[in-house]
């Protein structure tokens, strides 16, 4: 096992990595930029090193300093979180290069379904359903292009091949608007992601987003730890997550969260990793991977009962997973409400100086978050301040304890999205389950402030 792993992240996400090393009886090193100086998890850290100015280019994206901050503070492995170089494929080369061991899958396997049309190649051939479109990147040829979306049927949505975070994106409703679409978007994926190619997929009118975690070793083992529905997002940033999907039949969850396992097995990959699918009809739709760990990742942790983080960190120093897929129960429902600082109806951003910070306690009740009274916001990052997280034995029953906890939360000096969030708990729509991913852009419309 590693006697110290340096943490290339910031945030909430660096104090969880913190913590599992700490029960590990690890040291953490944590690197830092000047924004972040008076984080709890600087203050926290066995090492803290400042690495440059707020800026993430000149920090949490520097990869030289994150490297020689390894190298002057003897840690053996680097663990970056989820964002920033989390899958970033250079990265984990190059701290491997610089013989440190990066806990997350290879370089390969981030490559191969960092490219959403190679990850869908790759999943076909490993048996995972994936939305009807085109096989790899669209042609040059516009008739070809034409040919292509009249096979797979109006809509149409093209999309980024090396895209994220819900850009580079364009829904096409006829064929008059097909090819200006597709020539803008390989305009915007070119300046934004430096790859131009573009794919074409099947536009699912009303779906859900359902992910299945996966947790791999370097020996070949493969399991997946149950689904998570993410379906309640706007602008496809996901706010509220919970564990199981509510109203999927198991047998179907079951079908497809095997599959996924295989897939992990025949590419070859290792450590924490979610498949992200649209569900619609009965049918699971494959859309991508993220090699990394969630944000989202407590509410499998409640209801599966393993540290997704510390299985990271065990899997990086070549250990065995303790347990067979046999062997992996759910037990309850988890819901995680992700506290935000912004306007909770118009989402401006609201950073600043928090003046008081008093977090919910009480049965099934967990808070990650590195806030607290007196801590300033600082205006240079995503706005993601905490997560509220409850479990309960039944759906029911988690809903009510997240009412509670919300209820008792009380963020003061600037505003957050906990309002919004106290809403969507006593929605009728939410309460019976399954809203689509479309669901809260429609309720926002109707209940504008």
């Amino acid at each position: 096992m590693f006697k110290k792993i340096l943490i290339a992240n910031r945030g909430e996400i660096a104090l969880r990595i913190q913590r599992a090393c700490r029960e590990m009886g690890i040291k953490s090193v944590v690197v830092y930029s000047t924004a972040d100086r008076d984080a709890k998890y600087v203050k926290l850290a066995d090492e803290a090193v400042c690495i440059g100015p707020p800026p993430s280019g000149q920090s949490y994206l520097n990869m030289p300093a994150i490297i020689s901050t390894a190298e002057v503070t003897d840690a053996e492995a680097i663990h970056p979180g989820y964002g920033f170089l989390s899958e970033n494929a250079d990265f984990a080369e190059r701290v491997e290069q610089s013989g440190f061991t990066f806990i997350g899958p290879t370089p390969d396997a981030i490559r191969l379904m960092g490219d959403k049309v190679s990850a869908k190649q790759a999943m076909l051939k490993a048996g995972v359903p994936c939305v009807p479109g085109s096989e790899g990147a669209l042609p040059e040829d516009p008739k070809e292009i034409v040919r292509i979306a009249r096979e797979i049927k109006y809509p149409v949505i093209i999309k980024a091949a090396g895209g994220g975070g819900g850009r580079g994106m364009r829904v096409v409703h006829t064929e008059a608007a097909l090819l200006h679409a597709v020539q803008t978007t390989r305009a915007e994926a070119g300046a934004a992601f430096g790859n131009s190619a573009v794919y074409m997929e099947k536009f699912l009118e009303n779906p859900r987003h359902v992910e299945i975690q996966v947790m791999a070793d370097q020996h070949k083992n493969a399991v997946w730890l149950g689904e998570r529905d993410c379906s309640m997002q706007r602008r496809h940033q996901k706010i509220i997550e919970e564990a199981p999907a509510p109203g999927i039949p198991r047998r179907v969850i079951e079908r497809v969260g095997d599959r996924c396992a295989a897939a992990c097995k025949k590419i070859g990959y290792r450590g924490a990793g979610t498949f992200e699918f649209l569900y619609e009809g009965g049918e699971f739709y494959f859309i991508e991977m993220n090699t990394r760990v969630q944000v989202e990742h407590p509410v499998t942790e409640l209801v599966t009962g393993i540290d997704i983080v510390q299985m990271q960190i065990r899997v990086a120093a070549n250990e065995k997973l303790p347990f067979t897929q046999r062997q992996i129960e759910m037990r309850g429902h988890a819901i995680e409400c992700r506290v935000n600082a912004e306007d909770p109806y118009v989402f401006t951003p609201s950073p600043g100086r928090i003046t008081l910070w008093h977090a919910p306690g009480g049965p099934g009740v967990r808070v990650d978050s590195h806030a607290y009274t007196n801590y300033y916001v600082p205006p240079n990052y995503d706005s993601m301040i905490g997560k509220i997280i409850v479990h309960g034995d039944t759906r029911d029953q988690a809903l009510a304890r997240m009412r509670t906890a919300l209820s008792e939360m009380v963020v003061e000096g600037i505003q957050t999205n906990i309002p919004l969030h106290r809403e969507l708990m006593v929605d009728a729509k939410f309460i019976e389950g399954g809203t689509s991913i479309h669901y809260l852009e429609g309720w926002l419309g109707q209940h504008r402030r």
